[in-house]
């Protein structure tokens, strides 16, 4: 940036920026009734307060401890790369918010959506995503947050940067949306033609369990339990957050010590398995490749082999991909912080099974139609990038004071 100091720039640090903010104690006033924001009430796609409780003082939680007023922001400091962030609004003013978020109000010098903005920018993010410890809730501290630094112009000039920035945001969150939208459609589009062949149920084709089709030796079973930490040159796994493709290669899977994978022989892949996720986001399902011979799988996931002789294992693909086996797999699905389906009630899952004269002449079918869905997936979602690129982009030059 040209002349930062002499715009009247200043690097300055958010603690002396923002005012000290309230403690409270809900629960010394029982009878009183308030509006509770806790930490997933903030959207991290909208950056807006959501759904909020009506409690009593009486039945207020232990992190129930932070009053809030219109103007402030909210930066969640659990989880702080999710970017839970937002505003509070005027009918939130005076209410309470969890001790999972800093509680940041401007001083008179500081613009409070220029405050906001600032929250977002890739410098901010690093050094949270640096900062934050802890293994399940990985956090940052009150402290740490207040001691980052920010750069700071006249107030005039917060003001014409929010303005650019807040018209800027709204088209590229209205283009975003759309983008969105295109995908979702398209997504609909492929499951409910994947839904309309594996319900036709033409006469020569037969129902039959998984546990019925699949080769002799899949025993649909879970992968390692505890699989440790990385380790330089290990073992290669597969796990739920790998499930994003259709087709899992070596590329950036986590290594483990080999011994971890010792009493899980029935796992170990031998390449080309459908890889079904069990717990968390049950029933999303990708390919395994050739190159994943020998490879394993986390609790989380259960790899299938079809018999050949029955059914192929790309047309298996395809029908664990279409509603009616997605819609038994949710059926199966239970529990609340934790949603997973048991080996048994997978074991059970009704298929329709084509002779095997037929598969072929349905693959080409379904390849076809399933690259269309790609490039038209590879195009939207790349739209959705875009977006998210600009963004930040913007907010570069916007605190770099480029943004004219």
């Amino acid at each position: 940036m040209k002349d930062f100091a002499q715009q009247g720039w200043k690097e300055v640090s958010l603690g002396d920026i923002c005012e000290k903010t309230e403690t409270v104690d809900p629960r010394k006033a029982p009878e009183d009734e308030f509006d509770y924001v806790d930490v997933s009430s903030v959207s991290n796609e909208t950056f807006t307060i959501g759904e909020t409780q009506r409690l009593l003082g009486a039945d207020a939680p232990s992190r129930a401890r932070r009053k809030i007023r219109s103007g402030d922001i909210l930066f969640a400091t659990i989880r702080p790369t999710l970017q839970r962030i937002a505003q509070v609004p005027e009918h939130l003013d005076g209410q309470v918010c969890s001790t999972g978020y800093i509680v940041l109000r401007p001083k008179p010098v500081l613009d409070a959506r220029f405050l906001m903005h600032s929250l977002f920018r890739p410098d901010f993010m690093d050094a949270m995503e640096s900062l934050q410890s802890g293994a399940s809730y990985p956090a940052v501290t009150d402290k740490q947050v207040r001691a980052q630094t920010i750069p700071l112009p006249p107030l005039e000039e917060q003001q014409r940067i929010v303005a650019v920035l807040d018209e800027a945001f709204e088209g590229l969150a209205r283009a975003r949306a759309h983008a969105e939208t295109n995908l979702q459609n398209a997504r609909e589009l492929f499951e409910n033609f994947l839904g309309a062949l594996f319900t036709r149920n033409d006469a020569d084709w037969i129902s039959a369990t998984l546990q019925e089709i699949v080769e002799s030796d899949c025993s649909l079973s879970y992968g390692i339990v505890q699989p440790g930490d990385d380790v330089l040159g290990g073992l290669p796994i597969v796990r739920p957050t790998d499930l994003g493709r259709r087709i899992i290669t070596l590329d950036g899977l986590k290594r483990i010590d080999p011994a971890k994978a010792d009493g899980y022989a029935r796992t170990k892949l031998k390449g080309t398995e459908i890889l079904l996720c069990v717990r968390g986001s049950t029933g999303v399902v990708a390919m395994a490749s050739e190159e994943l011979d020998g490879v394993n799988v986390t609790r989380g996931i259960v790899p299938i082999r079809f018999d050949p002789d029955k059914m192929d294992q790309r047309l298996g693909y395809y029908q664990f991909l279409s509603k009616p086996v997605q819609n038994q797999i949710k059926a199966g699905t239970y529990g609340a912080a934790l949603m997973q389906i048991n080996i048994r009630d997978l074991r059970k899952l009704n298929f329709f099974v084509p002779p095997v004269a037929q598969q072929e002449v349905l693959l080409e079918r379904l390849d076809s139609v399933a690259n269309d869905f790609d490039t038209l997936i590879e195009d939207y979602t790349r739209k959705v990038s875009n977006t998210d690129d600009l963004r930040q982009s913007l907010l570069q030059k916007a605190f770099a004071g480029e943004l004219k």
